[in-house]
């Protein structure tokens, strides 16, 4: 069976991606398509909960959006550092899942870690396609189609945006299934996450929402211009 995949999502952590664009993989995932996240780190360094609870989270989301794949690295938390070896382990997964496109995160966010996800991954991208390049497992090479940023703290102003006024509640409870980092409870400690975040996330999805004419939107940055072909009047 191939492992193919229509869109890859990575994250530095485990509800990165939920965070940045859980409504518009799960609103892709109803329309059929093949949908992977891949967490770079176990986020071993998480103030709450443990790496346990948090790969239990992580599946109960995934599954919450419907995803085909959860793809596990295990690069360190804190450590995503511009080398060879994690420039490899990534390019391995790009190569054996062949997505159409991938989605990274934001490189302007003030988690360190999320910037250099962005990097990290844009590297990977590049050198998947490089046909002389030697992954972990000396795959064939592959070119993804685009790539994608989405927001994880950051409220910039987006590229595009994808309506996902009817898969809020999805992403949302993706959200929720994180009870370790989004919920106070005896002994948390307080972070940014344990202070209404998911309120203000679904807040700034509004907010884009309304931009363009709908209940909530998610936004998303790009490098490179976006084609259009036959929908042009459909589309502003």
């Amino acid at each position: 069976m191939s492992k193919t995949l229509d869109i890859l999502a990575i994250g530095a952590h485990p509800d990165d991606v939920e965070i940045g664009m859980g409504g518009t993989i799960a609103k892709y995932s109803k329309l059929g398509h093949k949908i992977g996240i891949c967490d770079l780190t176990m986020a071993e360094l998480s103030s709450n909960g443990t790496v346990s609870i948090r790969q239990q989270e992580a599946k109960r989301a995934g599954e919450i959006l419907g995803i085909t794949n959860r793809i596990q690295l295990q690069l360190p938390d804190r450590g995503l550092l511009l080398t060879e070896a994690a420039i490899k382990s990534i390019v391995t997964i790009i190569r054996e899942y062949q997505p159409k496109i991938v989605f990274i995160p934001y490189f302007e966010d003030r988690h360190p870690d999320h910037g250099n996800c962005s990097r990290l991954v844009e590297e990977a991208v590049f050198s998947a396609g490089i046909k002389k390049y030697k992954d972990e497992m000396e795959q064939l090479p592959h070119r993804v189609q685009s790539t994608f940023y989405y927001m994880i703290n950051g409220f910039h102003k987006p590229d595009f945006v994808i309506d996902i006024s009817h898969t809020i509640n999805q992403k949302l409870s993706s959200l929720r299934a994180y009870e370790s980092q989004f919920e106070k409870s005896n002994g948390s400690t307080d972070t940014p996450l344990t202070n209404g975040y998911i309120e203000s996330v679904e807040n700034r999805e509004r907010l884009f929402g309304k931009e363009v004419g709908v209940i909530y939107a998610e936004g998303f940055k790009t490098k490179k211009p976006i084609l259009l072909s036959n929908d042009l009047l459909g589309d502003v």
